[in-house]
């Protein structure tokens, strides 16, 4: 069955919006204190930094805060000396963090308009579920194909990411005496990469699940399914009329 050109624009562009808003559901799952505290603890940030576990806490408390609510100063200061924690390089690689997360937020927030947008218009129509199935198959092979990347090349990865999003020269730190990749090492990176992977890929099969359910086409199968068994009942009645 052909769609009219207007559904077939629609039904792309949800193909579109459905992995973005699985994608920043995802990373949102992550984005807070609960979680980047756990994966320090495994990454042995106390140590890295010669903070204690409260230090760490208070520290990476500040920093998300204006990384998620801004204003994006960084500036929180060491609780001993009174110096900044983070030197003007870090600070200004951060603000540059923050842009990119709020570019997915909004990315995310745009994509959930379309879907609620076209799923209201749709009304819930057999075109809409099959756009979003067709979405959400794309994202769970698309995020296969990366997650394997990164778990075999993931320095590389990393470090094209970085290319792709922040200007050259502007996110290269010393390990041994700038705080910012003491408090987030490479440990942390790659076990929080894997676990939004593993994130991404649970909401997208359950996505193209429950959109093939949710798919008219799958109700009026279930339905037909079930008429034999009425027909056949029926039928002798019909011949001894």
């Amino acid at each position: 069955m052909h769609l009219p050109a207007v559904e077939r624009i629609a039904a792309v562009l949800i193909m579109v919006a459905t992995p973005c808003v699985v994608v920043g559901v995802a990373v949102l799952l992550f984005l807070n204190p609960v979680w980047v505290g756990f994966d320090q603890d495994r990454s042995d940030v106390a140590r890295l930094t010669g903070y204690s576990p409260a230090e760490v806490t208070q520290v990476t408390g500040s920093i998300l805060s204006d990384l998620v609510f801004g204003p994006p100063n960084f500036d929180v200061k060491d609780t001993i000396t009174g110096a900044p924690v983070l030197d003007a390089g870090e600070r200004s690689h951060m603000a540059d963090v923050r842009t990119v997360v709020l570019d997915l937020g909004r990315v995310a927030l745009i994509a959930a308009a379309v879907l609620l947008v076209a799923g209201l218009g749709s009304r819930g129509a057999g075109w809409f579920w099959r756009a979003v199935n067709a979405g959400a198959r794309v994202l769970v092979a698309g995020v296969i194909v990366v997650g394997l990347a990164f778990a075999v090349f993931f320095d590389q990865a990393f470090e094209l990411f970085h290319e792709i999003f922040f200007a050259p020269g502007s996110y290269t730190f010393d390990s041994k005496s700038e705080k910012l990749v003491q408090l987030f090492p490479d440990q942390f990176w790659s076990e929080t990469s894997v676990a939004i992977a593993v994130a991404v890929l649970i909401l997208g099969v359950g996505l193209v699940f429950a959109s093939a359910r949710l798919s008219p086409e799958s109700s009026t199968a279930a339905q037909t399914g079930s008429a034999p068994t009425a027909g056949s009942a029926a039928a002798p009645e019909g011949r001894n009329e």
